[in-house]
């Protein structure tokens, strides 16, 4: 992540269109936000910045339009609509404001450290700097976080069942992503240094990752070897409550290029979000992503896992 651009060419963007989305569905956004929102806007000297609210429905149409109209655009919402905030952005050349407005907010932690988005809100406004973030595509799906291809991104549905008390339900589901598992290894490839088979391929971005600093030009891969029916079930438990990169048949690599085949359509996560990929699915690191809008001495804290 490395920074660019001058502040008198970051306020003339400002003053000249400013549109921000709110997703009134995310789990961190209230009825208030819209107000709250317009103050910091009014105090910052940007009276003439548009807030618009709308539910989860309408929240991509809410985008085109302020990606459309606007120079610096605002979101608050989860990672599902930060994602999609950005991939409009980076097709456009537009500035983001991601603010953290959902559960597990990580690429607002990443770049913000873990604050609320009133104060980064208010002191991006008073010392903007432009932030480069870099990213992945895998497939026709960008992401600024992480992705997990293969079966073991259908833990996500038996970690959201604990999350709500639901046991029997998460082992139901747990128990599907294991038969699913042990009937559609996928075939990877890593870059030049690594291949062979895999349960699952998690590609993580520099901005999010333990094992790399912000502005490194390359994603972490970690491939999931084949294993025992029986060790099925310690993937199960890293998966659901733990960082599975550490799992012992775990193989990593820090590379710009990635190709993944499967069975099938190959099931995956991307920033948060279950898609269905196709049988052969390339994966790329992007080194420009989009531009974000961050203070200017701000210092991140570690991201999270």
């Amino acid at each position: 992540m490395t920074s660019a651009g001058t502040p008198v060419d970051i306020e003339a963007m400002l003053a000249k269109r400013l549109i921000a989305v709110i997703n009134t569905g995310s789990g961190g956004c209230d009825e208030s936000a819209a107000g709250r929102m317009t103050e910091i806007f009014s105090r910052a000297g940007l009276s003439g910045a548009e807030v618009v609210s709308v539910p989860p429905t309408q929240i991509e149409a809410a985008l085109k339009r302020a990606v459309a109209l606007a120079e610096v655009v605002v979101v608050l919402g989860g990672d599902g609509t930060i994602r999609s905030a950005g991939a409009q952005c980076s097709r456009a050349g537009k500035l983001l404001i991601p603010l953290p407005g959902g559960t597990m907010n990580m690429l607002p932690h990443a770049l913000y450290g873990a604050r609320s988005w009133q104060a980064v809100l208010t002191d991006t406004l008073a010392a903007p700097c432009v932030r480069v973030v870099s990213g992945g595509r895998a497939g026709g799906e960008a992401f600024f976080c992480a992705a997990v291809l293969g079966a073991p991104s259908l833990w996500a549905d038996a970690r959201e069942a604990l999350r709500h008390a639901d046991v029997i339900e998460a082992v139901k589901r747990a128990a599907t992503a294991i038969q699913q598992i042990a009937r559609d290894p996928l075939e990877y490839r890593l870059g030049d240094k690594l291949f062979g088979k895999a349960e699952a391929v998690a590609v993580i971005c520099p901005l999010v990752s333990r094992a790399m600093q912000g502005d490194e030009p390359s994603l972490e891969a970690a491939a999931v070897e084949p294993m025992a029916a029986g060790d099925l079930f310690r993937l199960a438990f890293h998966t659901m409550f733990d960082d599975w990169r550490s799992d012992p048949s775990v193989s990593l690599a820090k590379v710009t290029h990635i190709e993944v085949k499967g069975h099938g359509r190959v099931p995956a996560i991307v920033d948060g979000e279950k898609v269905r990929l196709t049988r052969t699915v390339q994966v790329d690191f992007v080194p420009l992503a989009f531009r974000a809008l961050a203070p200017r001495d701000s210092i991140p804290s570690a991201p999270p896992n």
